[in-house]
């Protein structure tokens, strides 16, 4: 069956692991399954987090065991924010780290929901960690929808994290409402998903996405390529089919990224023009729209703002800047 549909589907760019995009990060809440169909599924999943606080509710031994299964299946295997921010709070992170190296991890997720750690500290952590071969993951974003970070706060902390060595951040979704890039209902904010991945490329980011209209919104959004996380483990065969293009966005009475710009008519045009050319030097835009060069120097500042366009530099000539709608993006 599989090579009878097979013309059908769109073929995976990583298909095989280890991934570096298009990963799917499933979490581990002890709940059963079948070693069978697991076997199936495995080469669908990139990576599994042991979820809170279970890792302390089974012995050592079984934990090494669970460990070793997954590694079987060549999967990685990571501990959650919430235990390492209570290693830190209790002053154990050492120990913490001693444990992990020793029974398998290989990420250790780290969170700042209830701390605030400096840039020195987070390099500090890092290198810890890298000294045990294990992998830290930066999770950004706070639990409470009443403490939530602000816009220019998120992209500060992921840049933190960049800053200390982190190839990927994690993105906080919780319980998927009213925190981060989601709203009190669960849908997808799409002018904080379009303003934070002009700042940072998408394939930098895992998101989690509990729910699973926010998985399907993600995958129709960016493509096979996203990086999604919070997934369990009855999501997967969905996701990994809608990656390959069997089920269309259309399928579940979802949209894409609105692209509306907002501002002045001079605004508009500048988009307009951007998002038919696909890529524009600034002095392009001026030739192509006959405005003032600071009009168009305006227009490009309240569109990058709104998320709607990314600033790369010319590959040609690093003097220069390229403009493009944040829906080509991605590198």
């Amino acid at each position: 069956m599989i090579d009878m549909l097979d013309h059908l589907s769109i073929k995976r760019i990583d298909w095989q692991k280890p991934r570096k995009e298009g990963l799917t990060y499933i979490v581990d809440k002890f709940q059963g399954f079948d070693a069978e169909n697991f076997k199936i599924i495995s080469s669908f999943i990139d990576m599994v987090k042991i979820y809170g606080a279970l890792p302390l509710m089974i012995t050592d031994d079984q934990l090494a065991k669970r460990i070793s299964f997954y590694h079987h299946h060549d999967i990685y295997v990571s501990l959650g924010s919430t235990l390492t921010e209570f290693a830190l709070l209790e002053k154990s992170f050492d120990t913490y780290v001693e444990d992990a190296h020793r029974l398998g991890f290989d990420i250790i997720e780290i969170g700042e929901n209830n701390i605030d750690l400096t840039t020195e500290r987070k390099r500090e952590i890092a290198e810890k960690l890298r000294s045990k071969d294990l992998t830290p993951l930066w999770k950004i974003g706070k639990k409470d929808p009443r403490r939530q970070l602000s816009f220019d706060q998120t992209v500060a902390k992921i840049n933190e994290a960049i800053a200390v060595g982190a190839e990927k951040i994690l993105l906080e979704g919780n319980l998927g409402y009213a925190v981060n890039i989601y709203d009190e209902k669960g849908n997808v904010k799409w002018n904080i998903v379009g303003a934070v991945t002009s700042k940072i490329s998408p394939n930098r980011i895992i998101f989690e996405t509990p729910l699973e209209i926010q998985q399907s919104a993600l995958i129709a959004e960016f493509g096979q390529r996203v990086n999604l996380g919070e997934i369990n483990l009855e999501n997967v065969m969905s996701i990994e089919s809608q990656r390959k293009g069997f089920l269309s966005r259309s399928s579940y009475g979802i949209s894409s990224m609105k692209k509306i710009a907002k501002g002045s008519p001079a605004t508009k045009f500048i988009y307009y023009v951007i998002k038919t050319k696909h890529s524009l030097e600034q002095s392009e835009i001026i030739n192509i729209t006959n405005l003032p060069r600071r009009t168009v120097q305006t227009g490009l500042e309240e569109l990058k703002e709104q998320g709607l366009i990314v600033e790369k530099t010319n590959l040609d000539d690093i003097r220069k800047k390229v403009y493009h709608v944040v829906q080509d993006e991605w590198i």
